[in-house]
């Protein structure tokens, strides 16, 4: 197992070149009750250099997003009559998926019945690098194995209690083991695996990261939306799954260390690291030592 140590370097920018170069992100999320989640995942995208970002979401809640982002574009999908996510959006996001360089499902999207069909469909049938969360991945429990059908390279990113329904195994078994956990799902399911948490993890099965920035006040509803916007944004800027996890991770943390000190561990909310993550990318452009 080789330990990585060293954070990949966000490059400077040409000046001959354009939005089309910075990677195009598709983000499938939301459901009622958390069109937030869009909002945070489709924000971190756009901070971390992407040169298009389009949050897909159920048509019903599109006055709300449209409202809410100004730089982000929509994309209204078919949905339920809870207004959930529909298997009928599946066309409709391969559809797009075809003009993008990578996309990102699960933030807010509910696990109803429809919705967990279509999550299964496009984790088969999506052709271009796929991050997978949060209610993406509850809506895997029990089907893991499908992660094995896909055509596309694959990134989870579970909390311990998502990997835990993933796998069947206690939080409190995950936790006394968070790097075997991390890498031996890896290895089953060839995919990077991003295990958040303190010390969070980032592993392909053959190499691993533990991450060292963030603190406790970034454990606030929120924040694991916008490491999912911002993992999506490096792999549309051409990181590799692993570098980018690596260092989304990173910035992600550095941000939040940096809100802490402005904000205090106590208050300290989401779009407070949104805040601070351009700062941190640039500190982290500028420096030499990382």
């Amino acid at each position: 197992m080789k330990r990585v140590s060293k954070i990949p370097r966000i490059p400077r920018r040409k000046r001959d070149t354009n939005k089309g170069n910075y990677g195009k992100i598709l983000i499938v999320a939301g459901s009622p009750g958390f069109t937030g989640a869009a909002y945070l995942a489709g924000k971190g995208a756009l901070l971390c250099g992407s040169g298009l970002v389009t949050v897909g979401c159920p048509e019903s809640l599109l006055p709300i997003l449209a409202s809410k982002f100004t730089c982000v574009m929509t994309l209204p999908l078919p949905e339920t009559d809870s207004h959930s996510l529909s298997e009928a959006a599946l066309a409709a996001i391969l559809a797009k998926c075809e003009t993008c360089d990578a996309v990102a499902i699960g933030p807010g999207i509910g696990t109803q019945v429809q919705t967990k069909s279509l999550v299964h469909a496009l984790v088969r049938e999506v052709r271009i690098p796929l991050i997978i969360d949060a209610d993406g991945l509850n809506n895997l429990t029990g089907s893991a194995q499908i992660l094995l059908e896909r055509k596309a390279p694959v990134m989870v990113t579970p909390h311990p209690g998502e990997m835990s329904r993933l796998i069947g195994i206690s939080i409190d078994q995950i936790q006394k083991n968070r790097e075997g956990v991390a890498v031996q799902f890896s290895r089953k399911y060839k995919v990077v695996t991003v295990l958040k948490g303190y010390k969070t993890v980032v592993t392909d099965g053959e190499r691993v990261y533990i991450n060292r920035t963030g603190n406790p006040g970034m454990a606030t509803g929120g924040t694991g939306d916008i490491l999912t916007g911002m993992v999506a944004s490096f792999i549309g800027q051409g990181f590799g799954l692993f570098e980018s996890a690596q260092l989304a991770v990173y910035l992600h943390g550095f941000a939040g260390d940096m809100a802490a000190k402005k904000y205090g561990e106590v208050s300290l909310i989401a779009t407070d690291l949104l805040e601070s993550l351009p700062r941190a990318i640039l500190s982290h452009q500028r420096s030499k030592h990382r």
